[in-house]
This record gives structure tokens, sequence and C-alpha cells, in this order.
């Protein structure tokens, strides 16, 4: 037994005599490597760690180490490198003098240990670890559509996220509103998984499970990525996610829009609310209020019951029912009161009054609502304010006053709800006419429309003294406007038209001059106007004695006055031309006095005065004057007589 102990103390003694070979598996303790960090794409610069003699850098191999293996990858050779046949041929060269190896392309392939080693006895080597990054892409996030329940027995996928080509793995935290989750059992599991892609980078797939209760209804979750970089430590947020979470309805409740006083008119919404998801199946009832029964109301297909328009009939009680179709639980709201407020039709009395001149009228206005009444008698042709009030008191009444009279009920609590009423106010007495008499101007052989107006009471007819279509508008209850269409004759010309308004108290005439239009007949004034014209007075400046209608002359009068003035004009032209002429022959000498002779022929004597105004041509008052620039005399009217007659 003493002789193997023997044999094993030699061979133990003479192991540790004997030199270390480095490199060789199971040797004794290296000394760590040179740590040299890149990201993939970029270059790796291995430089190598022995001494910078040139006789320790002209003779290098380089070496990489995959799986414990030495691989050649590079050799220097009196200063010249080259590589060696493989993954690295192509990507080599060398730096600094042949101090640097640098490796381009790098690929998460390339982490590992590179080694460069010097050929002397006891040669030395320098080992250097590559360490690859690459940043992740940003994260992405999917919720689970489907929802999660509130009653589930075991935690629930939440949400998924992915974060691709990245490397080395990422780390994963999930986050719910901002705080980060941790495994909890029966609560929280994060379940993690990472695929190594054909470029040597990592996606990982990381999956949230968890319990969630009617509060996390609102949860936003999201997944963060920690990695590494040469430049240190970084992270990646993806968005925020909410997931449907489902739980039992435990209340439901009416809502109302619009919000505050209804009126009539409105378009009301009735819909049912609940605190559960999924929301329940609903169904809206009213209360009848005859039998106190609830009765089930149509609504739309998104249950939501409409009142277009809001009446006061849909004023009342009503209820909300909740069906949840997982238990078959209806569960009812608290009932709720419905007011649509309203104003009634207006009535007032009497309904059609009559009165005679003098007289008084008393009219009542009434209505009913829902809310109070503010009255109002307003004057249906003017707009104006005549009385604040139910009641109105007419007084000492003339034929001005008959016409309409509008009553305006309204709630001054609710802008806009109102109703209103008209009433007539007929006062007796004959027709009264638009106008007496009328000039129309024509021409012979058109086509003529002529109009009359006439109004009283009891409502009046009129008639026409001439063959013509005619035909009749009721303008209110007691005026009538009636147009005749009638064809221009000689014989209309002579004797003009009539046109007789009448009733049962009496009756009432106009009468139209019809005259041709032409340049010398033509004086239009303002009771005059052409057969174009249709229009009639306003029955608030009716004339029934003397008064007629003022009317400008048309366009195509107008155009035969211009006519007219043209003429006028060259005519006075011509005559001051003529005298400018025999003024310059000296045939027309000019004094201090008034009036001058003109010597003419014996038999012309006695025959003419020539009267010249000096208001209407300065010109002409010049070519009057004497050569001798006599001023006018005091009293001079200025007129200068020509006397003709010696």
């Amino acid at each position: 037994m003493g002789l193997p102990r023997l044999v094993c103390a030699f061979l133990l003694a003479a192991c540790c005599c004997c030199p270390r070979v480095a490199g060789v598996p199971g040797e004794a303790e290296q000394p760590a490597p040179e740590l040299v960090e890149v990201e993939v794409g970029s270059t790796a610069l291995l430089k190598c760690g022995l001494s910078q003699s040139q006789g320790n850098l002209s003779h290098v191999d380089w070496f990489s180490v995959h799986k414990e293996k030495r691989i050649p990858i590079f050799r220097v050779r009196q200063g010249q490198g080259q590589s060696e046949p493989g993954e690295y041929q192509h990507r080599l060269s060398l730096q600094d003098r042949g101090a640097t190896l640098a490796l381009t392309q790098v690929t998460p392939h390339d982490e590992r240990i590179f080694l460069c080693q010097g050929k002397r006895p006891r040669s030395q080597e320098h080992r250097i670890q590559l360490r690859v990054y690459k940043a992740p892409e940003e994260p992405n996030i999917q919720v689970n559509a489907l929802g999660i329940p509130v009653d589930s027995k075991e935690p629930e996928e939440v949400a998924t996220c992915v974060g691709r080509n990245g490397y080395p793995i990422p780390q994963v935290i999930w986050y719910k509103n901002g705080r980060p989750l941790k495994e909890e059992k029966n609560r929280v599991h994060i379940q993690s998984s990472q695929t190594v892609e054909s470029s040597g980078l990592y996606t990982l797939q990381s999956i949230l499970k968890a319990q969630l209760v009617k509060e996390d209804k609102d949860a936003q979750f999201y997944c963060e990525l920690n990695y590494r970089l040469p430049s240190g430590n970084h992270m990646k947020e993806s968005r925020e996610v909410t997931v449907p979470v489902f739980y039992p309805t435990e209340k439901v409740w009416l809502e109302v829009e619009p919000v505050g006083m209804l009126k009539e008119g409105d378009r009301v919404e009735i819909r049912c609310l609940a605190d559960g998801n999924p929301p329940p199946h609903f169904s809206i009832s009213k209360q009848n209020p005859s039998t106190r029964e609830a009765e089930e109301e149509t609504t739309n297909d998104n249950g939501v019951l409409v009142l277009e328009p809001a009446q006061k009939e849909h004023s009342g009680l009503y209820e909300c029912q909740g069906l949840d179709l997982d238990t078959m639980i209806s569960l009812p709201s608290e009932p709720q009161e419905l007011l649509v407020n309203y104003v009634s039709d207006v009535r007032v009395s009497p309904a059609a009054p009559e009165r005679q001149e003098g007289s008084s009228l008393t009219l009542i206005c009434e209505a009913e609502s829902s809310q109070d009444l503010e009255f109002q008698w307003l004057r249906e042709e003017t707009g104006q304010v005549l009385e604040r009030g139910p009641v109105l008191q007419l007084h000492d009444l003339k034929r001005e006053a008959g016409g309409g009279y509008r009553c305006v009920a309204s709630v001054p609590s609710i802008p806009g709800l109102n109703r209103t009423q008209l009433v007539n106010v007929a006062i007796f007495g004959p027709p009264w006419m638009a106008f007496k008499e009328r000039k129309v101007w024509v021409k012979e052989n058109m086509m003529l429309n002529l109009s009359c107006e006439a109004s009283g009471h009891p409502r009046p007819t009129i008639s026409w003294n001439v063959n013509g279509t005619a035909s009749e508008q009721d303008q209110d209850p007691q005026r009538v406007l009636s147009t005749l269409n009638v064809l221009v004759t000689p014989e209309l010309l002579e004797t003009g038209v009539e046109c007789t308004a009448s009733n049962d108290l009496g009756k009432n005439t106009s009468v139209l001059f019809l005259e041709l239009v032409n340049l010398t007949t033509l004086t239009p004034d303002s009771n005059t106007t052409t057969g174009l014209s249709t229009s009639t007075a306003s029955p608030h400046t009716r004339a029934n004695s003397t008064s007629t209608e003022r009317k400008l002359p048309e366009p195509e009068s107008q155009g035969v006055v211009i006519v007219a003035v043209i003429v006028c004009i060259l005519v006075l032209a011509v005559l001051g031309a003529v005298l400018y002429f025999l003024y310059k022959k000296g045939k027309l000498p000019c004094g201090r006095s008034g009036k001058q002779e003109i010597t003419l022929p014996p038999s012309r004597k006695s025959e003419f005065v020539v009267e010249v105004k000096s208001d209407k041509l300065p010109e002409e008052m010049g070519l009057l004057q004497g050569s001798s620039g006599d001023k006018r005399a005091p009293g001079d009217q200025g007129e200068k007589y020509i006397d003709l007659r010696h």
C-alpha cells in the first residue's frame, strides 16, 4: 500500500514543476480576458496586448475560441497580415502598425473569445472577450379583446407583449396604472419565452395573466423592455391598453335629455343605464294614469325612447327594466316623473266680434298651462303691443279699428313656450274704396289690367261697368281686391271704367280715366298712372271723397317727357341763334329802355311783339344788352321786349 502512495506523490510533484501550456482546457486559471463591447453591424477593434516591440508584433497568430477550441483566423508575418480561410476571411484587417485587428460587420455569432499569440520561446498570448449588443424594436402589445369576467377562478390572459430582434435577451416588466406587477400566486402570472432568429437576434414574448375585479375596468396596462448597450442601460415602453372586464349589473336607472324644463315641441330622449358590463337588455314602461299599471313603450334599436315632438300627453311616470341575459335576473329602476310643460289652445271671446262705429268692445283671452301664464294683445297689422293682460278694451270704435288682434299666452320661465289666437274685429259700414278716381295712361288695342280695392262690413262685392275677365281675392275678412283684364278700345277711352263695391249698408264707386300716351297730351302729375300698373292704395290711406291715389309716372311716360324737353331746348337754341345773327347784322339795335324797335317794311309793321324772359337762359340776355353794356335799371324785372309793331 505504501508504494502506490509514493508514486502518486512523485507524480504530483512532477506535475507542479512542469511548464503550463496556455489555452489548453483543464490547465491552471488564466487572467481575465480584456472586454470589448460593440453593437451589431459596427466594427470591433481587437488590440493585441503583447509587448509593443517590433519583434513581438512581426510574427503574430490570431485565434477565435469556439466551444473551447482554437480556430486560426489571421496571421502576421514580417508586419504583413493574412486572413485564414473561414467565416472571418473577408472581415478582418490589420490596423495600428499591426497592433490592432479590425473585425467589421459584427453579428451576434461573433460574441466569443479572441486571442493573439507571438512566436517566441515561451511565447505570450493575449485574450479578448467580445460582447455584442442590439437594441430590440419597440414593444408591441396586444390586449385580450374578448375580455375577462371577474368571477373567473384562475388568472386570465390580459395582454401579450412582443419585443423583436434584440441581443442579448431583454428583460420585460409589466405595469398596471404605472405600478410594476410581480408574480402573485393565484392572482398574477407572467409567462415569457424567447425565439432565436437566423440572424442570432432574440424575439421575446411575454404573456400577462391576472385575476381582475370590477375596479379594473378602466385600468391601464403596458409592458417595458430593459436592455443594455455599450453606452449603458436602456428601456422601451409599449402603449397603454385597457382590457374589457365583465361584471354583473347591480343598479339600473333612467336618464332624460335634454336636462331641465321640457316643453311641447321638444325632442326628448329617455334611455336606460346600468352599472354592469355587458349592459342588460332594457325595456321602458310608462304608468297608465287610469289603471296605474305599467305599459311598455316602443324604443329604437338602441333601446332609447324618443318623444318627438313631445306633447303634454307624454307626461307621466316612467320606469326601466334591465334583464341580465346570463342570470335571467331583471332589475327595475326607480320610477321617474316626466313633465312636458304646455300651453293649451288659446280662446278669445267673443270669437267673431261685430260692432257699430262709436261703440265699445271688450276682448277676453283664456288658456291653460302647467306653469303660470302671461298674456298680451298685439295689433296684427303692425305688431304693436296694445295691452299686457288677458283683457283688451276698445272704446269709441272707428272704421280704422277693424281688422286683426292677436292674443299671445306665454310662460315666462320657459322661453319659446307660447300659443296665440287671432281674432278679427268687424266694424259695420258701407264699402270703403282704396281710391275715388285715378287716371291711367294706356295704348290703344293693348290688354290692360285694372285693379280696384274696397273694404267694409259686411264684406263687399265689386262689379265693373265694362265687359272683361274679372277675379276677386280676399285680402282679409273685410277687404277684397278685384282685378279686371280688358282690351283698350276707342269706346273704352271715351267712357272710362268704373268699379262699384256694395254691401247691405250701401255702395261706393271708383273711376279710372283712360288716356292715350302721346307727346302733346302727356302731362304727368301726381294723380296719373300707366295702364300697366295694377297696384292700389293702402287701406290705411283710403280716400272716399275727393282724394285720389298718388302715383309716379311709369318709365314709358317718363321717356316721353324727356323727348318733349329736348324739343323745347332745340327750339330755344334756334331762336337764340336767329337773334344773335340779327344783332351781328345791325338789324337789332339795343338801348337803355326795356323795348327796342326793329325797322321793317311798312307792310309788316304793327304785326307782333316778341317777349324774351331773362330767367330762361343767361346767355340769351347778353345778346339783348346794348353795345355800351348798360346796367339794368332799378325796378327792371329782367324782361326785354322787342316791339315789331312800328
